[in-house]
């Protein structure tokens, strides 16, 4: 697969070239939003006001929601408690809750947030009633969480796992193509780390990223066949790892001992490591540091060139 095109840079827009003005983003909704405003009622919330969005006009929604009828959408990362404990100490402190959290209405007192869950979590661990939340009648917005989640950076393991969850929930009744899904997915790498994750939490994802993302692309595949294509990529990756793991302990029984040893050995054995351009699949790609990995010999291993991959950094974020 050869590499990718640098994209052009945006142009800057000209100033108040695009959007509403002021007075354009009021008036009197579609019955479809009317609708929505009158089922947020029915549930025991209140619409706070109506609006258009300054950007592309869509009518959105300010409301306040009960609180027990909020939840996260079941695709997105874990809670962070800790992060969760400082918003909440901070709001407590503040004495007034200034962010709404954006929401989407998913059927009968049910409603997702998919940016806001640990703002909805420190209000709940204050005992609060209600929750001011942006109520966004397109239901897509939930699947867009990496696009929209700005909340608290996510690592390499939290994003791997929201994009995998989501598309084993997109494959269940869309007939779309992963491919259709960029926005929503991010990074196709993240897809097959994203297995890989949810057979081993401790798996090492940013040791194999810098390769695999040089062979990654979404599949042009309906989200089904997509999505085995991924579980069998993951299954032979996870088996590459697990030889991985067998040549740190070889290394640490020879007495190095570095967190940078698996970073060091993935390194080692990938071999578009210094290629400019890269015509490989991943499949490929993965067999062949598995043919390199059976070969690796541990006696030569200097602790020199293991302090060396220290020094770049030794992988990604995990």
């Amino acid at each position: 697969m050869p590499t990718k095109p640098r994209k052009p840079r945006r142009k800057a827009a000209a100033a108040s070239s695009r959007g509403l003005a002021p007075a354009d983003m009021r008036g009197e909704a579609p019955v479809e939003i009317a609708k929505l405003a009158a089922s947020v009622e029915a549930d025991g919330g209140a619409v706070l006001g109506t609006y258009r969005d300054p950007l592309a006009g869509k009518w959105l929604l300010l409301t306040a929601l009960p609180l027990p009828l909020v939840a996260p959408t079941p695709y997105q990362r874990d809670l962070s408690e800790t992060h969760a404990k400082r918003l909440t100490d901070v709001v407590d402190k503040v004495g007034v809750f200034l962010d709404p959290i954006i929401a989407t209405r998913e059927g009968d007192k049910t409603y997702w947030t998919p940016n806001g869950n640990h703002r909805r979590a420190a209000l709940e661990k204050l005992g609060a009633k209600s929750v001011t939340a942006l109520l966004v009648p397109d239901r897509e917005i939930a699947f867009r969480i990496l696009a929209l989640n700005t909340e608290k950076s996510h690592n390499l393991k939290e994003k791997s796992l929201e994009v995998i969850r989501m598309e084993r929930a997109l494959a269940e009744d869309s007939d779309r193509k992963e491919s259709e899904l960029t926005l929503e997915f991010e990074e196709p790498v993240l897809l097959t780390l994203g297995i890989c994750y949810e057979q081993n939490g401790r798996f090492s994802g940013g040791a194999y990223r810098p390769a695999l993302k040089r062979t990654e692309a979404f599949l042009d595949e309906k989200l089904p066949k997509a999505l085995a294509i991924r579980e069998k990529r993951g299954a032979a990756l996870a088996a590459l790892d697990a030889k991985v793991g067998e040549i740190v302990a070889a290394l640490k029984a020879r007495g190095l001992t570095s967190p940078y040893l698996r970073p060091f050995v993935v390194a080692r054995i990938n071999p578009i490591r210094f290629a400019k351009e890269v015509s490989m699949t991943p499949e490929e790609l993965i067999a062949k540091m598995q043919q390199s990995a059976a070969k690796f010999d541990v006696a030569k291993v200097r602790e020199d060139q293991i302090a060396a991959v220290g020094s770049f950094g030794g992988g990604e974020e995990e």
